[in-house]
């Protein structure tokens, strides 16, 4: 009788040593799964394979940019690669060095260009450049940073922190067309690599100083005609060459300063007229000189008769065809036929000497 009094106080403090004894095992397996996420273990597991497959990181990473881009990256909308998105954004506007972040070394490192478009204004540059953004082993600043023609005093560091990120096998790019005619470019540039690819888009002497004059009269309404601008002397028909639009397209004389520096070998001379005529053909020489797979084909491009140039077909994903801005296509004012033939006469012999020295001829007269 005494004994059943004390059953029920008994099983009842045995349940609560049980209970204890669970809960203290609990804490022990807790503590240890999260020591050793702390150290990283976590990280080392396998993942799902539907996780593995379907997370465009994971592509970009396992198959080393096989099935996407950089650029395909940062069109996808997943919230990893939105995190991607934003570090890299972090890390391209950081002072720290990039051999200091671990992320840099997974997404690419900021080099100097290997391949630069120098030249010349008004030739169908910014139409290369575009075309090139295309490919995706290409990787190109979008604004000109003319760092060989006015910023050279920033340094080369600063210079190099403008280059967007590469990855490997990918080329980084730029364009600064005035670098061609600048006479202390080709000297900064060697003294940076002398193993830079050299891209020149050449255009008829005569259209390009007239799409100059375009340009600068679109700025400027209150410029005076192009006749008086070109002539020191409108009855003689001597010709200013102090005027830019004019020695720009004095092609010959600025090689020859290059090539002080550079081997004709480091330079693709690609004609503008079959930039707009057959873009696919001239990118294919484009693609060759890079050491590209040619990728930017006939299927990229339409020829739109509005502007008068070839415009890239719509994008996967994009509403509309990528064509280049308002400020390209513009209607040129009317010159007379006589100013126009005494500027052929005056270029005709820079063009002679600019075939021999290119061993191309473009056909300009």
């Amino acid at each position: 009788m005494g004994c059943s009094k004390w059953r029920p106080a008994f099983n009842f403090g045995h349940l609560k040593a049980q209970s204890k004894l669970s809960v203290f095992f609990t804490m022990i397996i807790l503590f240890t799964y999260l020591f050793y996420c702390l150290n990283g273990y976590c990280d080392s597991l396998s993942r799902p394979v539907y996780d593995q497959q379907n997370n465009p990181l994971n592509r970009i990473i396992l198959n080393d940019r096989q099935e996407a881009s950089p650029e395909q990256l940062c069109a996808c909308n997943a919230s990893p690669t939105s995190f991607v998105r934003e570090q890299l954004s972090d890390l391209s506007n950081s002072d720290v060095p990039s051999n200091n972040i671990s992320i840099a070394n997974t997404f690419g490192s900021k080099k100097f260009p290997q391949a630069i478009i120098i030249g010349v204004k008004k030739g169908g540059t910014r139409a290369l450049l575009e075309f090139l953004r295309i490919h995706p082993d290409v990787r190109a600043v979008g604004a000109e940073p003319h760092f060989f023609d006015r910023f050279y005093d920033k340094g080369l560091e600063w210079y190099r922190n403008l280059m967007p990120r590469t990855l490997e096998g990918q080329i980084t790019m730029e364009k600064t067309p005035s670098y061609f005619i600048t006479k202390e470019a080709p000297r900064r540039l060697f003294s940076m690599s002398r193993h830079t690819k050299l891209i020149v888009v050449v255009r008829d002497p005569v259209t390009r100083a007239v799409s100059d004059y375009t340009q600068t009269l679109s700025k400027s309404p209150g410029l005076p005609s192009f006749q008086n601008l070109a002539f020191l002397n409108a009855t003689t028909g001597l010709i200013d060459t102090s005027w830019s639009a004019i020695r720009i397209s004095i092609y010959a004389k600025h090689l020859e300063n290059w090539l002080r520096f550079f081997p004709l070998s480091r330079f693709l001379f690609v004609s503008g007229e079959r930039l707009v005529t057959d873009p696919a053909g001239e990118m294919g020489r484009v693609q060759d000189f890079l050491g590209l797979k040619r990728v930017v084909t006939d299927k990229h491009f339409y020829f739109n008769q509005t502007k008068g140039f070839p415009c890239l077909k719509k994008p996967e994903g994009s509403s509309r065809p990528r064509c280049l801005g308002k400020s390209k296509g513009r209607p040129h004012p009317q010159i007379s036929s006589e100013v126009l033939l005494r500027l052929r006469d005056f270029y005709r012999p820079f063009n002679f000497k600019f075939y021999q020295m290119t061993s191309l001829n473009f056909g300009w007269n």
